[in-house]
């Protein structure tokens, strides 16, 4: 796993150790690491925005400008239920930089890296920009769109809402 320090946000404090992160999944870049995009795209490869990319399936142009999307469908239900004790949308900054903003002050988290595996997008990006791991988790969102936070006892109620409205979640990790 990766670990990160304890947040310095002060919430109610509802969040504790060893509740669970539950990730759902980006679409994209979403509102994540444009500029570093731009520069790797069109400067480092030199593609323009009809270059079909083999290694995505699409054109650079259909990469990177694939529509954000809402969770508020898919979430609406759980916050009636009071299940979910936290989010942090996962915009600029990565995820690095966001989760960290829904915890209580003194809360970290660890993340299973091996929980998922970052869209070809990301990977094409981290190659051809030649970028380390931890400058991918701060710019961009990875394939993690939103991460909610929630008891370990919610956490299967929570899983089978999010795959009964079609959101493939999965558990990314625990608060610390």
């Amino acid at each position: 796993g990766i670990d990160f320090p304890p947040g310095a946000k002060d919430t109610s404090g509802t969040i504790v150790p060893g509740d669970a992160l539950i990730a759902l999944p980006s679409t994209g870049l979403h509102t994540n690491g444009y500029s570093l995009a731009r520069r790797i795209v069109f400067e480092t490869l030199k593609l323009d925005f009809e270059s079909y990319v083999p290694e995505l399936g699409e054109t650079a142009g259909e990469a990177l400008l694939r529509p954000h999307r809402s969770y508020l469908k898919t979430v609406a239900p759980l916050l009636a239920t009071r299940s979910i004790k936290g989010m942090a949308h996962i915009t600029g900054g990565g995820i690095t930089e966001n989760l960290p903003r829904a915890l209580p002050e003194g809360r970290g988290f660890t993340l299973d890296r091996r929980s998922w595996t970052p869209p070809a997008l990301f990977i094409w990006l981290q190659t051809a920009g030649g970028l380390a791991d931890a400058e991918m988790f701060r710019v961009f969102n990875m394939g993690v769109g939103l991460i909610l936070a929630c008891s370990p006892d919610d956490t299967d109620a929570v899983l089978a809402t999010l795959s009964d409205a079609g959101d493939p979640a999965w558990v990314i990790g625990t608060v610390t």
